[in-house]
């Protein structure tokens, strides 16, 4: 379990909250996270993890609603993180490379989960390069939907379990919820969210919802 260590980590803390906030705003003002939907963090160097407090709302995030937690997510400053925190903090073990993890619940990613079964493929398009160490339109990335559960441990193991069978993933869907997509910046990981909802939308187009 990572140490903490205020003295040294409250500028880079503070940093880093100031990006969550600024990424809240954005993600925000497409539509993505409306009322108080989603949930937001970023690795520290210490290893802890400053996420978004349960229940705000992130349009409207201030440095109060910006908490801390262990790299196992025990919550440092007494306040109450995202139900969902879990899902991060395994994608932060998983994968060393990553600082972000940003979760919204947009309206593409969530019709799309009622479009597709198991699996959603984005193939073929020039946005692909958006994400990280993609260099050619000509790629094929796999982005897997899993039912929603309320019961996030479990979500978690199925999750993992996925990776674990079919190889690293840039993002998933939690159908008529919303998407996890993470990057090695906030500015990253937000780069991924904007080019992943972009082809969500295109392929809600592509394949329909269908209309009477």
């Amino acid at each position: 379990m990572a140490t903490h260590n205020p003295n040294a980590s409250s500028l880079e803390f503070s940093a880093r909250a100031a990006e969550l906030i600024e990424a809240g705003r954005v993600i925000h003002a497409h539509g993505w996270v409306p009322a108080t939907s989603g949930n937001f963090s970023t690795r520290l160097s210490d290893g802890s993890i400053a996420i978004t407090v349960s229940g705000r709302h992130k349009g409207q995030l201030r440095f109060d609603d910006i908490m801390q937690i262990t790299s196992d997510g025990e919550p440092l400053d007494g306040k109450q993180p995202s139900a969902e925190t879990l899902l991060h903090v395994a994608l932060y073990k998983r994968y060393p490379e990553v600082k972000a993890v940003l979760h919204p619940h947009s309206p593409a990613a969530t019709l799309v989960s009622k479009l597709f079964d198991r699996e959603l493929v984005l193939e073929g398009y020039e946005l692909l390069k958006a994400l990280e160490g993609i260099d050619t339109h000509e790629s094929r990335v796999v982005i897997p939907i899993f039912d929603n559960d309320q019961n996030i441990p479990r979500l978690s193991e199925r999750v993992e379990k996925y990776i674990d069978t079919h190889g690293d993933v840039f993002g998933y869907i939690i159908r008529s919820h919303g998407f996890y997509t993470w990057g090695s910046s906030v500015s990253d990981a937000l780069r991924h969210v904007e080019a992943m909802e972009h082809l969500f939308e295109i392929e809600m187009r592509l394949h329909g919802v269908k209309r009477p």
